[in-house]
């Protein structure tokens, strides 16, 4: 792989501490990103806001405010990260789909491609700028947008399974599975609407369970267990 897309959610800048940020732990999320950028991968990164702000934290407020906080959530995560990879020594680039300037440069694909191209680490934000869609999905309609190798997805879990292995125990882990199973079986590693699109642009994901910022390295060279979704 050269050029990768890196799901992350929020709730891995928090690292189970409680606190919105573990800082020590961005640094070292950062920190493994930018070495996969010094090695030559094109990285280019989309962010969750779990850690900030979850739609059903509205209660009964608007679905479309909601998410819109939402979305301004992962501008906060997206700022936060690049800062941190900036510390590590790598050149970064927040890009947003709503215009925020001075706090990020609006996208395009062909700006978030000239900065990969150049070696700058993309950390995009604010969704796709419309409600109703994960960050899942704004994933992969980047990853089709700026023409990825591969979209890997950063999960609390090492593998899709066929059921919740906490439930149950006979759930089996899947190691490769078409995309289209996936949807038939209804498995919930993934928002259903990313699996679909990536079943339609043909971008293999690789979900792979993140116990430690090093993994982030392995995912990228092909080193870490997990599941691969493909198109066929």
């Amino acid at each position: 792989m050269k050029r990768v897309l890196l799901k992350l959610s929020g709730e891995v800048l928090a690292n189970n501490s409680g606190e919105i940020y573990d800082s020590a732990y961005v640094d070292k999320v950062a920190s493994s990103i930018a070495r996969c950028a010094a090695e030559g991968y094109e990285m280019a990164i989309v962010v969750g806001a779990g850690n900030i702000w979850r739609g059903r934290q509205g209660g009964e407020m608007d679905r479309i405010s909601a998410d819109r906080m939402g979305m301004l959530a992962t501008v906060i995560n997206a700022i936060c990260l690049k800062e941190a990879i900036e510390r590590a020594g790598r050149s970064a680039a927040v890009m947003t789909s709503v215009p925020m300037t001075p706090f990020a440069e609006p996208y395009t694909s062909e700006a978030a491609v000239s900065h990969l191209e150049k070696g700058d680490v993309v950390v995009f934000g604010a969704g796709l700028g419309i409600p109703f869609l994960s960050t899942d999905t704004t994933g992969a309609v980047r990853a089709a947008e700026i023409g990825v190798d591969a979209i890997l997805m950063a999960k609390n879990v090492d593998y899709i399974y066929t059921d919740d292995p906490k439930k149950n125990p006979d759930a089996k882990k899947l190691e490769r599975v078409k995309a289209t199973d996936v949807l038939a079986m209804n498995l919930k590693a993934i928002d259903a609407t990313a699996t679909a699109f990536s079943l339609s642009t043909g971008i293999p994901v690789h979900v792979f369970g993140l116990k430690d910022p090093t993994d982030i390295e392995r995912a990228v060279k092909g080193e870490i267990d997990g599941t691969v979704i493909t198109a066929e």
